[in-house]
Parts: structure tokens; sequence; C-alpha cells
């Protein structure tokens, strides 16, 4: 195990499973501590329903859906309250039920705010011109995602193992691109990130939501790794066993997958979820979730081609 000065995880990140009841819904989470999330990832597990997205910097009923390019929605009765120990939700007709629906199984991943476990949440309003923009991690970011709040755009992604020259969408399975304008050209440093003068990342008086991480050791990782096209796949060094697992083939189209230890608390974890669609659980998927890191133990192109890389 690497030493970590986060001597717990619970107090920055925490996943929970819930029925949904079509009504108010309170909802405690599991850990040995409490924690008031600042950003909560829902989705609907047993059905096709848009991921949606809150934090607290936008304030609880605005919701973003990571699968659409959408603007921000005013989503009144969903989320009502960041809880300290967990949320509440409303009756939930303005989504269609999509995280509490009545008798709907649901998952939300949910992260507290801070430069110590590598997470900051950033607005900002565009001015269509190259610029930097400050952020609180203390450390380069490895990994963040810029959307727009008030019309619709992609998510555009930066990640470390590719550089700030090229970028993914969350809201699709493309390959990376090498696009310019989105982040200039130009890598984050330990405290801003450059955004160009693409209205996806930088309209003009428009208003935007930027999500960063940074590995912290012990606590989270970001790299990338090779396929081996092999059902004994490819081995992932973590330096920890995660509770939360997300993948993208970089190199050709392919759907983002995404895995957690709350929903599978056994090998092999399979029920997968997708970032890019609406789509409900797959149990395809074949991970195993080590003291150390993630054992791949399928040949699917989604996340183990022979030779394809993988962030």
């Amino acid at each position: 195990m690497a030493y970590t000065t986060i001597d717990n995880p619970e107090l920055y990140f925490q996943s929970k499973t819930y029925s949904g009841n079509g009504s108010t819904n309170a909802i405690t989470l599991d850990g040995s501590e409490n924690m008031q999330s600042d950003f909560i990832w829902f989705k609907r597990r047993d059905g096709a329903d848009n991921h949606i997205l809150f934090d607290d910097v936008r304030g609880v009923t605005k919701g973003l859906y990571s699968d659409l390019t959408n603007a921000e929605d005013n989503l009144a009765d969903s989320l009502s309250s960041f809880d300290s120990n967990g949320f509440t939700l409303g009756a939930d007709t303005g989504s269609g039920g999509s995280i509490n629906g009545s008798s709907e199984s649901c998952v939300a991943w949910c992260w507290k705010e801070s430069a110590t476990a590598g997470f900051d949440i950033v607005s900002f309003t565009g001015n269509g011109s190259a610029r930097t923009i400050s952020h609180s991690l203390s450390a380069k970011p490895d990994f963040f995602v810029v959307k727009g709040r008030t019309f619709g755009e992609q998510w555009e992604c930066y990640h470390t193992s590719l550089g700030a020259t090229k970028c993914l969408q969350w809201d699709d399975n493309s390959a990376e691109a090498d696009l310019a304008n989105r982040f200039n050209d130009t890598e984050p440093t330990s405290s801003v990130f450059t955004v160009g003068d693409a209205d996806a990342v930088n309209k003009n008086t428009y208003t935007y939501i930027t999500y960063l991480w940074r590995s912290v050791q012990g606590f989270s990782r970001f790299s990338k790794y090779t396929g081996n096209g092999n059902a004994n796949g490819t081995f992932i060094h973590l330096g920890f066993r995660p509770a939360w697992f997300l993948v993208k083939r970089s190199d050709s189209a392919n759907s983002w997958h995404l895995v957690d230890a709350k929903r599978n608390t056994f090998n092999p974890t399979q029920n997968g979820l997708f970032p890019d669609t609406n789509d409900g659980e797959n149990t395809g998927n074949q991970f195993d979730f080590l003291a150390n890191g993630v054992k791949l133990n399928s040949s699917d192109g989604g996340y183990n081609a022979s030779g394809g890389t993988y962030i």
C-alpha cells in the first residue's frame, strides 16, 4: 500500500446505492465518517435515464447531464439539499424520475471539495479570448472537464497523459482530438488552467463550470495503460484498492466505462455504466479490484484491446 496523508478516504469520497420513492427521500451515506458532498453524480441503474450532475457552486436543482450537450436544467424537485451526511431528493418529476423514481435502483457518487484530496470546482464567465483561470488544488491538475452552463456544448476533458494539445468529451465516445482552441495547447499549473477561444470552453459572457482532480498518493491516480487483448488482461497499478474506476480508450471510438466497489462488493466488478450514454447497468464488464490496483479479465475493446491506449 502506498503512503498517504489521507487516513480516512470516506471523508472525501463515498458511493451510495439507494431506491427511489417518487417523493421526499432523505438519503444517508454509509461511510464510517459523516461527509457533506459538494459534487454528486447520479445515475439510475436499472433502466435508461440520463446521468445527472449537481454541485454546490451552481446550487441544488441545477442539473447537468454527462451524456448530453444540453445547457443546465432547472430541476426544481430533484436534489433538494446537500446534507451533513447525505442528501435529500424531491419527487423528481422534473427529470422524469431519473434519480428518484418510485422503486427505481440508483447510485450516487459523492465528492467533497478539498485541496487535500485533490478535487476542486471552479465557475467562470467566458470572454472569448484564450486565458488562464485560477484553481485551488495547490498542484497541477491531472484531469479536468469544462462544461458550458448556459448553452448546449460538449464536455471538454483534459487528461495529463494526453496533454493540453488533445481533448476528449464526456458526452461521446470519440477518440482523442487535437483541438488547440480548447486548452490553447497550454499545460495547467499548480495555480491555473488555460482555456482557448472555443465556444465550448470560453464564449464571451457565457458561464461555465469546471471540475478538476489531481492524483493524491494512496487515494487517487490518473494514468494510462496499453491493452493486451487477452482475457488474462493488463494490470493497472494504483497503489491502493479503488472505490471508483473510470476508463476511456483514447486512440479510437469507444464508450467511457465506469465501475465502483459499492455496486459490486466482490470480484469481478461487472456492473458497468457509461457516462456518454443513458444506458442502465451492463454486467459484461470484467474488472478485479485488488489491494494495489485493477486487473482486467476480458479482451473487451472498450478497455483491453490489443495495443489500444487507455486513460
